[in-house]
Protein backbone atom coordinates (compact mmCIF):
# COMPACT_ATOMS: atom_id res chain seq x y z
CA UNK A 1 0.00 0.00 0.00
CA UNK A 2 1.22 3.69 -1.15
CA UNK A 3 1.95 6.57 1.51
CA UNK A 4 -1.14 7.58 0.36
CA UNK A 5 -3.24 4.80 0.12
CA UNK A 6 -2.48 4.62 4.32
CA UNK A 7 -3.08 8.25 5.02
CA UNK A 8 -6.22 7.59 3.41
CA UNK A 9 -7.75 5.04 5.25
CA UNK A 10 -6.01 6.11 8.76
CA UNK A 11 -8.07 9.35 8.04
CA UNK A 12 -11.08 7.16 7.28
CA UNK A 13 -14.05 7.92 10.25
CA UNK A 14 -13.86 4.47 11.05
CA UNK A 15 -10.73 4.57 11.99
CA UNK A 16 -11.75 7.53 14.47
CA UNK A 17 -14.74 5.28 15.61
CA UNK A 18 -12.32 2.24 16.64
CA UNK A 19 -9.55 4.44 18.78
CA UNK A 20 -13.38 5.78 20.46
CA UNK A 21 -14.47 3.01 21.11
CA UNK A 22 -10.63 1.44 22.84
CA UNK A 23 -11.20 4.31 25.05
CA UNK A 24 -14.64 4.14 26.07
CA UNK A 25 -14.45 0.43 26.62
CA UNK A 26 -10.82 1.37 29.34
CA UNK A 27 -12.96 4.20 30.86
CA UNK A 28 -16.03 2.24 31.81
CA UNK A 29 -13.63 -0.82 32.99
CA UNK A 30 -12.02 1.97 34.89
CA UNK A 31 -9.05 0.20 34.26
CA UNK A 32 -6.42 3.75 34.94
CA UNK A 33 -8.65 4.58 37.80
CA UNK A 34 -9.46 3.59 41.33
CA UNK A 35 -12.64 5.05 40.98
CA UNK A 36 -16.03 3.62 43.13
CA UNK A 37 -19.40 2.81 40.98
CA UNK A 38 -21.07 6.36 40.59
CA UNK A 39 -24.34 6.82 39.47
CA UNK A 40 -23.81 7.17 35.56
CA UNK A 41 -26.58 5.62 33.43
CA UNK A 42 -26.09 4.77 29.52
CA UNK A 43 -28.21 2.94 27.14
CA UNK A 44 -25.02 0.37 26.38
CA UNK A 45 -24.77 -3.46 27.37
CA UNK A 46 -22.63 -3.36 30.23
CA UNK A 47 -22.28 -5.13 33.48
CA UNK A 48 -22.85 -4.48 37.23
CA UNK A 49 -20.30 -6.41 38.20
CA UNK A 50 -17.05 -5.29 38.34
CA UNK A 51 -15.92 -3.73 41.72
CA UNK A 52 -14.46 -0.75 39.81
CA UNK A 53 -17.54 0.23 37.75
CA UNK A 54 -17.98 3.60 36.64
CA UNK A 55 -20.87 3.24 34.50
CA UNK A 56 -23.93 1.41 34.75
CA UNK A 57 -26.07 -0.23 32.15
CA UNK A 58 -29.48 1.78 32.16
CA UNK A 59 -31.78 -1.38 31.24
CA UNK A 60 -29.94 -3.53 34.24
CA UNK A 61 -30.68 -0.82 36.49
CA UNK A 62 -33.99 -0.56 35.56
CA UNK A 63 -34.77 -4.66 35.59
CA UNK A 64 -33.39 -4.09 39.07
CA UNK A 65 -35.43 -0.84 40.30
CA UNK A 66 -38.86 -2.14 39.22
CA UNK A 67 -38.16 -5.61 41.13
CA UNK A 68 -36.68 -4.08 44.35
CA UNK A 69 -33.65 -5.24 43.93
CA UNK A 70 -32.12 -5.08 47.43
CA UNK A 71 -34.95 -2.74 48.32
CA UNK A 72 -38.25 -3.41 50.80
CA UNK A 73 -40.12 -1.58 47.52
CA UNK A 74 -40.10 -1.66 44.39
CA UNK A 75 -39.03 1.80 42.85
CA UNK A 76 -39.83 3.50 39.38
CA UNK A 77 -36.88 3.82 37.58
CA UNK A 78 -36.66 7.48 36.59
CA UNK A 79 -32.74 7.78 35.87
CA UNK A 80 -32.83 4.91 33.83
CA UNK A 81 -35.57 5.97 31.53
CA UNK A 82 -34.47 9.62 31.13
CA UNK A 83 -31.06 7.99 30.14
CA UNK A 84 -32.82 5.98 27.46
CA UNK A 85 -35.21 9.23 26.68
CA UNK A 86 -32.17 11.81 26.50
CA UNK A 87 -29.60 9.79 24.67
CA UNK A 88 -32.22 8.51 22.25
CA UNK A 89 -33.34 11.86 21.40
CA UNK A 90 -30.73 13.72 21.65
CA UNK A 91 -28.05 11.76 19.66
CA UNK A 92 -30.23 8.59 18.32
CA UNK A 93 -28.31 5.36 18.20
CA UNK A 94 -24.40 6.50 17.96
CA UNK A 95 -23.99 5.09 21.38
CA UNK A 96 -24.51 1.32 20.01
CA UNK A 97 -22.14 2.29 16.90
CA UNK A 98 -19.21 3.89 19.28
CA UNK A 99 -19.20 3.30 22.97
CA UNK A 100 -21.42 0.00 23.83
CA UNK A 101 -18.67 -1.96 24.88
CA UNK A 102 -20.68 -5.14 23.65
CA UNK A 103 -20.44 -3.20 20.10
CA UNK A 104 -17.46 -3.46 20.18
CA UNK A 105 -16.96 -6.82 20.94
CA UNK A 106 -18.29 -7.76 17.81
CA UNK A 107 -16.60 -5.18 15.68
CA UNK A 108 -13.58 -7.16 16.46
CA UNK A 109 -14.99 -10.93 16.05
CA UNK A 110 -16.03 -9.81 12.42
CA UNK A 111 -12.67 -9.55 11.44
CA UNK A 112 -12.67 -13.33 12.35
CA UNK A 113 -14.56 -14.39 9.24
CA UNK A 114 -14.13 -12.63 5.76
CA UNK A 115 -17.24 -14.26 4.37
CA UNK A 116 -20.45 -13.71 5.97
CA UNK A 117 -23.27 -15.82 5.84
CA UNK A 118 -26.34 -14.12 3.48
CA UNK A 119 -29.70 -13.90 5.57
CA UNK A 120 -32.57 -13.23 2.94
CA UNK A 121 -34.14 -9.92 3.27
CA UNK A 122 -37.25 -11.64 4.36
CA UNK A 123 -35.81 -13.60 6.95
CA UNK A 124 -33.97 -10.61 7.89
CA UNK A 125 -37.14 -8.68 8.74
CA UNK A 126 -38.79 -11.39 10.94
CA UNK A 127 -35.44 -11.88 12.98
CA UNK A 128 -35.23 -8.12 13.79
CA UNK A 129 -38.72 -8.88 15.83
CA UNK A 130 -36.55 -11.21 18.55
CA UNK A 131 -34.94 -8.37 20.11
CA UNK A 132 -38.47 -6.91 20.49
CA UNK A 133 -39.94 -10.07 22.11
CA UNK A 134 -36.58 -10.22 24.58
CA UNK A 135 -37.76 -6.85 25.66
CA UNK A 136 -41.23 -7.31 26.27
CA UNK A 137 -40.90 -10.82 28.13
CA UNK A 138 -37.94 -8.59 30.35
CA UNK A 139 -40.54 -5.77 31.41
CA UNK A 140 -43.19 -8.18 31.48
CA UNK A 141 -41.57 -10.11 34.26
CA UNK A 142 -39.93 -7.23 36.11
CA UNK A 143 -43.46 -5.48 35.94
CA UNK A 144 -45.66 -8.21 37.17
CA UNK A 145 -42.87 -9.28 39.62
CA UNK A 146 -42.94 -5.76 40.40
CA UNK A 147 -46.86 -5.34 41.13
CA UNK A 148 -46.72 -8.76 43.33
CA UNK A 149 -43.89 -7.18 45.43
CA UNK A 150 -46.23 -4.01 46.25
CA UNK A 151 -49.19 -6.42 47.44
CA UNK A 152 -46.67 -8.46 49.44
CA UNK A 153 -47.43 -11.75 47.76
CA UNK A 154 -44.09 -12.18 45.83
CA UNK A 155 -42.72 -14.77 47.88
CA UNK A 156 -43.77 -17.74 45.30
CA UNK A 157 -43.04 -15.80 42.24
CA UNK A 158 -39.19 -15.30 43.62
CA UNK A 159 -39.05 -19.05 44.61
CA UNK A 160 -40.28 -20.06 40.91
CA UNK A 161 -38.20 -17.27 38.80
CA UNK A 162 -34.90 -16.95 41.41
CA UNK A 163 -32.55 -14.57 39.66
CA UNK A 164 -35.02 -13.99 37.35
CA UNK A 165 -37.37 -12.56 38.96
CA UNK A 166 -35.05 -9.62 40.10
CA UNK A 167 -33.15 -9.38 36.80
CA UNK A 168 -34.56 -11.61 33.50
CA UNK A 169 -32.38 -10.40 31.05
CA UNK A 170 -28.97 -9.56 32.65
CA UNK A 171 -29.13 -13.03 34.61
CA UNK A 172 -28.49 -14.24 31.28
CA UNK A 173 -26.88 -11.31 28.98
CA UNK A 174 -23.91 -12.21 27.22
CA UNK A 175 -21.85 -9.15 28.49
CA UNK A 176 -22.46 -9.74 32.15
CA UNK A 177 -21.00 -13.76 31.77
CA UNK A 178 -18.01 -11.78 29.56
CA UNK A 179 -17.41 -8.81 31.66
CA UNK A 180 -18.00 -10.07 34.91
CA UNK A 181 -19.15 -13.78 35.43
CA UNK A 182 -15.55 -15.47 33.54
CA UNK A 183 -13.42 -12.49 34.77
CA UNK A 184 -14.40 -13.02 37.99
CA UNK A 185 -13.90 -17.10 38.12
CA UNK A 186 -10.86 -17.02 36.35
CA UNK A 187 -9.54 -14.81 39.31
CA UNK A 188 -11.06 -16.71 42.15
CA UNK A 189 -9.47 -19.93 40.40
CA UNK A 190 -6.15 -17.88 40.40
CA UNK A 191 -6.14 -16.62 43.79
CA UNK A 192 -7.06 -20.69 44.60
CA UNK A 193 -4.00 -21.48 43.06
CA UNK A 194 -1.43 -19.04 44.43
CA UNK A 195 -2.91 -19.92 48.01
CA UNK A 196 -1.96 -23.36 48.30
CA UNK A 197 -5.22 -25.16 47.34
CA UNK A 198 -6.24 -28.48 47.91
CA UNK A 199 -8.31 -30.86 45.80
CA UNK A 200 -11.16 -30.02 47.98
CA UNK A 201 -10.88 -25.97 47.04
CA UNK A 202 -10.25 -26.92 43.40
CA UNK A 203 -13.18 -28.94 43.12
CA UNK A 204 -15.43 -26.11 44.83
CA UNK A 205 -14.58 -23.63 42.52
CA UNK A 206 -14.84 -25.90 39.34
CA UNK A 207 -18.48 -27.21 40.94
CA UNK A 208 -20.33 -24.79 38.50
CA UNK A 209 -23.90 -24.19 39.03
CA UNK A 210 -26.35 -25.17 35.77
CA UNK A 211 -26.77 -21.31 35.17
CA UNK A 212 -23.20 -20.71 34.14
CA UNK A 213 -23.40 -23.25 31.45
CA UNK A 214 -26.58 -21.50 30.01
CA UNK A 215 -25.14 -18.34 30.23
CA UNK A 216 -22.08 -19.50 28.53
CA UNK A 217 -24.14 -21.40 25.82
CA UNK A 218 -25.23 -18.05 25.13
CA UNK A 219 -22.48 -15.86 25.33
CA UNK A 220 -20.53 -18.48 22.23
CA UNK A 221 -23.57 -18.82 20.68
CA UNK A 222 -23.79 -14.53 20.39
CA UNK A 223 -20.14 -14.59 19.29
CA UNK A 224 -19.87 -17.14 16.50
CA UNK A 225 -23.27 -15.14 15.29
CA UNK A 226 -21.46 -11.88 15.36
CA UNK A 227 -18.53 -13.88 13.33
CA UNK A 228 -21.01 -14.43 10.95
CA UNK A 229 -23.37 -11.87 10.56
CA UNK A 230 -21.83 -8.06 11.35
CA UNK A 231 -23.26 -6.61 14.30
CA UNK A 232 -25.66 -9.74 14.65
CA UNK A 233 -26.79 -8.95 18.25
CA UNK A 234 -27.33 -5.20 17.52
CA UNK A 235 -29.74 -6.73 14.73
CA UNK A 236 -31.44 -9.19 16.34
CA UNK A 237 -31.45 -9.63 19.50
CA UNK A 238 -30.58 -6.33 21.85
CA UNK A 239 -33.36 -5.31 24.25
CA UNK A 240 -31.37 -1.59 24.48
CA UNK A 241 -31.56 -1.89 20.34
CA UNK A 242 -34.94 -2.45 20.86
CA UNK A 243 -35.77 0.68 22.81
CA UNK A 244 -33.16 2.52 21.21
CA UNK A 245 -34.92 2.08 17.68
CA UNK A 246 -37.98 3.67 18.52
CA UNK A 247 -36.77 6.46 20.24
CA UNK A 248 -33.89 7.14 17.00
CA UNK A 249 -36.77 7.79 14.83
CA UNK A 250 -37.05 10.60 17.11
CA UNK A 251 -33.23 11.23 17.06
CA UNK A 252 -32.07 15.00 16.42
CA UNK A 253 -29.32 12.93 14.69
CA UNK A 254 -29.94 11.83 11.25
CA UNK A 255 -28.16 11.07 7.72
CA UNK A 256 -28.48 12.97 4.53
CA UNK A 257 -27.75 12.34 1.13
CA UNK A 258 -26.95 14.30 -1.66
CA UNK A 259 -28.71 13.59 -4.57
CA UNK A 260 -26.62 15.69 -7.33
CA UNK A 261 -23.51 13.62 -6.28
CA UNK A 262 -25.37 10.21 -5.32
CA UNK A 263 -25.10 7.89 -8.51
CA UNK A 264 -28.25 5.72 -7.08
CA UNK A 265 -28.49 3.35 -10.29
CA UNK A 266 -24.75 2.48 -9.98
CA UNK A 267 -23.06 2.80 -6.93
CA UNK A 268 -24.29 0.40 -3.76
CA UNK A 269 -21.65 0.84 -1.67
CA UNK A 270 -23.21 2.64 1.36
CA UNK A 271 -25.39 -0.83 1.52
CA UNK A 272 -23.10 -3.15 1.09
CA UNK A 273 -20.96 -1.63 4.45
CA UNK A 274 -23.81 -0.96 6.40
CA UNK A 275 -23.71 -3.63 9.43
CA UNK A 276 -27.25 -2.81 9.75
CA UNK A 277 -28.48 -3.58 6.34
CA UNK A 278 -30.52 -0.07 6.50
CA UNK A 279 -32.09 0.51 3.20
CA UNK A 280 -29.77 3.78 2.35
CA UNK A 281 -31.19 4.42 -1.11
CA UNK A 282 -34.88 4.12 -0.47
CA UNK A 283 -34.15 6.74 2.56
CA UNK A 284 -35.59 10.58 2.30
CA UNK A 285 -32.81 11.94 0.89
CA UNK A 286 -33.07 15.71 3.12
CA UNK A 287 -32.66 13.22 6.58
CA UNK A 288 -33.15 10.08 7.45
CA UNK A 289 -32.93 8.39 11.10
CA UNK A 290 -33.42 5.04 10.53
CA UNK A 291 -34.58 2.96 13.73
CA UNK A 292 -31.90 0.22 12.77
CA UNK A 293 -29.02 3.19 12.37
CA UNK A 294 -26.14 3.17 14.61
CA UNK A 295 -24.48 6.16 12.94
CA UNK A 296 -21.24 3.99 12.53
CA UNK A 297 -20.84 6.16 9.15
CA UNK A 298 -19.28 3.44 7.02
CA UNK A 299 -21.49 4.18 4.74
CA UNK A 300 -19.73 7.98 4.93
CA UNK A 301 -16.64 6.62 3.94
CA UNK A 302 -17.42 4.01 1.41
CA UNK A 303 -19.49 6.37 -0.42
CA UNK A 304 -17.09 7.12 -3.49
CA UNK A 305 -18.88 10.31 -4.28
CA UNK A 306 -19.30 12.00 -0.79
CA UNK A 307 -22.54 11.78 -1.14
CA UNK A 308 -23.68 11.29 2.54
CA UNK A 309 -22.65 12.87 5.41
CA UNK A 310 -24.13 13.67 8.93
CA UNK A 311 -27.39 15.44 9.49
CA UNK A 312 -27.87 17.56 12.71
CA UNK A 313 -30.17 18.79 13.66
Amino acid sequence: MTKTGIKERLLKINTLRVVVQFLSFIFFSAIIWNVNSLPILLPVLWTWGLQRNIVGDAFTAMQLMLSGWQQAAPVFPWLAVASFLAVGILIGKSLCGWVCPFGFIQDLVDFIKSKKMEISPKTHEDMKLIKYLILGATLFISVTFSAAKLLKAHGNYERAMGIFAYAPFTAVSPAETLFATLPKMVQGFSNAITEKPTLETLAGILELPPLFWVQLFILIGVLVLAAYVPRGWCKYLCPHGAIMAVLNKFSFIGLKRDLVKCVKGECRECVKVCPMRVHILEQPWEKFSDPECIYCLKCVDACPNKAIRLKYP
